[in-house]
């Protein structure tokens, strides 16, 4: 198992030098991958595109690029140019975002988000291995066929004809999905001990390529606190799992209650919701089960952090990016160095 860093995107909170100053920790500590996000802020490009600049080995991944934000061909001319950029060093996470993002920021309709996905990869590769982009979809047809358009080809030869392609999935068929057309699964909320009912979905789509789950890169984004008491390490994580469970989405549409649900925390995401929906923000970080957030987080001491990677990696993750939740600069160093020897002392890495 190797390990990532997940920044997240720009807040209120944050700068993109402390985001460079950890991506460059990250990077001396042989860290993996950094992933940066966006929703309706900071873009992920723009981030990566500029740590690919300042960092040496580690590779660069968006977590997500957002798919109602860019044609697909504007995706793979970024792909390619932060590829050639970074010398090789891209990853490619795509993911639909969600129904109040897509309509209301991008104004694109998020009907059918499995079969857009697959049109919108499709393409993506098309472009990327400089073919030539002629495209005959439901919801893609490139060049249109009532106007002056061709079908082109990339205009430069980046440094790889693939680069890989990672989707963040939720649910059972968007899991099937990812292990069908993609190289690798972004994943939140993942706990070891409902990991297989998720790689079952994982590996039904790789079977539909005729593909092993070998090979195919397992990359939960989990919270890590570190401290001697586990119950204050978790009050870290508590508003950021209300803010998902209850608000990320409407009362009729969010991913990660059902998520929640599906890993038997059905009556407390219920109840998180509506609170969180009531604007009693505070109460719905309290109803989060202290269990949910333990099996979803990494939390205490070196040692215990340690044991529990040891159980990330027999449920089948690759890569485990670890977003920090810490008061500052400092700490998410400290934070990063203390992973790292943790993962050296569970036995599990790479």
């Amino acid at each position: 198992m190797r390990l990532g860093l997940s920044l997240g995107y720009q807040t209120a909170w944050s700068t993109p030098a402390d985001h460079l100053a950890l991506a460059q920790e990250a990077d001396r500590l042989g860290y993996s991958v950094v992933w940066a996000a966006e929703a309706y802020g900071s873009d992920s490009p723009s981030m990566l595109a500029w740590m690919a600049g300042q960092t040496q080995r580690i590779d660069v991944g968006s977590a997500v690029m957002q798919i109602p934000a860019r044609t697909p061909a504007m995706t793979a001319m970024t792909a390619a140019t932060i590829d050639a950029l970074s010398g090789g060093r891209f990853r490619l996470g795509l993911g639909v975002s969600g129904p109040q993002v897509s309509e209301g920021w991008h104004g694109v309709r998020f009907a059918k988000p499995l079969a857009r996905t697959r049109e919108y990869v499709d393409i993506v590769k098309l472009a990327v291995a400089r073919k030539e982009v002629a495209y005959a979809g439901e919801h893609y047809t490139l060049p249109l066929p009532d106007g002056p358009g061709k079908a082109l080809r990339l205009g430069f030869h980046p440094p790889r004809e693939h680069i890989p392609i990672y989707l963040a999935a939720v649910g059972p068929k968007n899991l099937e999905l990812a292990g069908e057309i993609a190289d690798g699964w972004l994943a939140v909320f993942y706990a070891p001990e409902f990991a297989e009912e998720q790689l079952a979905s994982v590996q039904a789509g790789r079977a539909k390529a005729g593909r092993e789950l070998a090979g195919f890169d397992v990359v939960p984004s989990v919270p890590v606190v570190v401290g001697d008491d586990v119950a204050s390490c978790a009050e870290m994580v508590r508003w950021y799992a209300a803010l998902y469970v209850g608000g990320m989405g409407s009362r009729q549409q969010n991913f990660y209650n059902q998520l929640a649900t599906r890993m038997g925390y059905g009556d407390a995401a219920r109840q998180v919701q509506d609170l969180y929906l009531a604007r009693q923000q505070r109460d719905a970080a309290a109803a989060v089960p202290m269990e949910f957030i333990d099996r979803t987080s990494l939390l205490g001491p070196k040692e215990r952090i340690a044991e529990r990677m040891r159980e990330y990696a027999a449920a089948g993750v690759t890569t485990l990016s670890v977003t920090l939740f810490v008061a500052d600069r400092d700490s998410g160093v400290q934070t990063l160095r203390t992973v790292a020897e943790a993962l050296d002392l569970s036995g599990v890495g790479e």
